[in-house]
């Protein structure tokens, strides 16, 4: 069995685009134009990588989009001033503050100041309350990502038995969620659980978001699984010369090549589920200022 790659590039774009016309809608028909502030706190590069990315693609699909850098050494009070300003700005319908914060700044109080009906990154506790108790709320892009993807390829996914490795409140725990309320019979695993690889093999949706570089194996996929690999782990290179230069590469938690000899679809690891992630942000992004508007319940 050779696993069908899922296309998470062309999902994507599609979203996007389908994104940039209903921007394009809501401009003309209503005057509004969703915006999205993201808060880039420090100089970590891949958190600067993201940012870019997330300015790029808002300013594409046609979105009031602006960034508020502030130094490393910005106080928390500086900070919650800052994310108190863009709660209270009438043109900004999303409020992301880009994690991991530098060492020194409390991550859970900054999130709790967001204004829930801005936090389109879906981590304020009113939205994920309103998550677990199945009413509508800002849901975490990288798990919106991946229920996307599921439904692009299986479709109905009522019934099946769906394993999720990790229980971080960014993913592992939320993603549970979602396919809980698709209707999956739902399984939250992690690096504890025992027996894990035959917890995994009883999965016909595996997502794996433990964080640990190639971690799940091929003997622990069920034949013909769907499996959706959130992780993104960067690792030296193999080749002696690479790896002494210090080159590194991206893989995710799934040994991906073993894994294709087994899976029925699989997400590729670059190119897979982070194409998502920023896509499903311009989403939130929208949705937040429609309610906002009182465009949508």
């Amino acid at each position: 069995m050779t696993a069908q790659i899922i296309d998470a590039r062309a999902i994507a774009e599609r979203l996007r685009a389908e994104v940039a016309a209903e921007v394009a809608e809501l401009k003309a028909r209503h005057g509004l134009t969703p915006g999205l502030a993201v808060v880039l706190t420090g100089d970590d590069p891949a958190s600067q990588v993201y940012v870019r990315s997330k300015g790029e693609h808002s300013i594409a699909a046609g979105m009031h989009s602006i960034t508020r850098r502030l130094p490393a050494e910005t106080s928390q009070a500086e900070l919650l001033a800052v994310v108190d300003e863009l709660n209270r700005d009438p043109a900004i319908h999303g409020v992301l503050v880009q994690l991991p914060l530098p060492k020194g700044l409390d991550e859970q109080a900054v999130i709790a100041a967001i204004d829930p009906a801005k936090d389109v990154d879906g981590l304020h506790f009113v939205n994920s309350g309103r998550l677990a108790q199945g009413l509508p709320a800002l849901t975490p892009c990288t798990p919106l990502g991946c229920m996307i993807l599921l439904r692009e390829t299986l479709g109905d996914l009522t019934g099946a038995r769906a394993v999720v490795v990790g229980r971080s409140v960014l993913v592992g725990r939320p993603i549970a969620q979602l396919l809980l309320q698709a209707d999956c019979t739902v399984t939250i695993a992690h690096s504890r659980t025992r027996d894990l690889p035959a917890v995994c093999r009883e999965a016909d949706i595996l997502v794996a978001a433990v964080g640990r570089p190639q971690m799940i194996q091929a003997d622990w996929i069920k034949p013909g699984a769907t499996v959706i690999d959130v992780g993104i782990n960067r690792v030296p290179f193999r080749d002696p010369v690479k790896a002494a230069a210090g080159k590194t590469k991206l893989v995710g938690d799934v040994a991906f090549k073993a894994a294709c000899e087994v899976a029925g679809h699989i997400t590729p690891v670059p190119g897979g589920v982070g194409l998502m992630t920023v896509a499903c942000l311009l989403k939130n992004t929208v949705t937040a200022a429609k309610r906002i508007a009182g465009l949508e319940a």
